[in-house]
């Protein structure tokens, strides 16, 4: 997405918001895949049943890709929150602080908090949707994605988007930070012309 986005401009790095919108695409992609394992999975955890089994109940068009919609939105910020946001943030602080940030290390901390922020609470709406939705492909109880949030809503008001949250956001505070390090340890590895 990065070279798309860069084309032939002569630039090596993108602009904060088109980081953003790579992050954002690349997380909404990866739902294609991600979406239908994670149906098979909870299903799995209902059901008790195999994959093989599981999966043959729902690979059919009209419920293979439930929940596909709150999975690209969960995975589209989910990902431009951990590999979009602690960089920008990164930078930012070392540009504008750099007496503090002396080092990418120094500054990690904060932006992963950042990250990990934006991508929790930006992203647990539409997972909590989405859970409901793929663990009850009967739709008893849940419908639609409107009619899941108003049954969601109608429970437990507007908190019962965010249960579990605050967990979810430790977890990815320190998700975000072992990624954004690992990415700066591997990534001149792995591409040494880009990182000379």
């Amino acid at each position: 997405l990065k070279k798309v986005v860069l084309g032939d401009s002569g630039r090596t790095q993108l602009k904060p918001h088109e980081e953003m919108a790579c992050g954002i695409g690349a997380g909404v992609v990866s739902a294609l895949a991600g979406s239908p394992l994670e149906l098979v999975m909870i299903q799995q955890q209902r059901k008790g049943t195999g994959f093989l089994a599981t999966a043959g109940t729902v690979a059919n068009p009209a419920t293979a890709m439930r929940g596909f919609t709150c999975a690209a939105i969960r995975e589209g910020l989910w990902t431009c929150g951990y590999l979009s946001i602690p960089p920008i943030v990164r930078r930012n602080l070392r540009e504008q602080f750099p007496e503090k940030f002396d080092t990418d290390n120094k500054a990690r901390v904060p932006a992963a908090l950042l990250g990990g922020l934006f991508a929790c609470y930006l992203t647990h709406p539409a997972d909590t949707i989405k859970t409901c939705m793929q663990g009850d492909i009967e739709r008893v109880k849940y419908g639609s994605f409107t009619e899941t949030a108003k049954a969601v809503m109608s429970e437990s008001g507007f908190t019962g988007f965010f249960r579990g949250a605050t967990f979810r956001y430790g977890r990815m505070c320190c998700a975000v930070f072992m990624m954004d390090y690992l990415q700066a340890l591997v990534g001149p590895m792995l591409y040494p012309a880009k990182f000379a």
